[in-house]
């Protein structure tokens, strides 16, 4: 599998756009419901909703 990198800008109300093939690349599609939190060292990370909420049942993380 090929990685390609992108530069994102965030703009003055913080938003951004993540270009449809990273999503693709890591298997999501328009639509999805996604967590979004910080990782505590710079790090944003974003996780499918159902598989974020199944590593807090199963795991009490995510």
């Amino acid at each position: 599998m090929i990685r390609e990198p992108a530069e994102l800008d965030v703009d003055e109300a913080g938003r951004m756009e993540i270009p449809l093939g990273i999503l693709a690349e890591a298997g999501i599609s328009p639509g999805t419901k996604l967590f979004v939190f910080s990782d505590g060292d710079g790090r944003i990370v974003l996780r499918r909703a159902e598989d974020a909420i199944n590593d807090l049942l199963r795991e009490g993380t995510l």
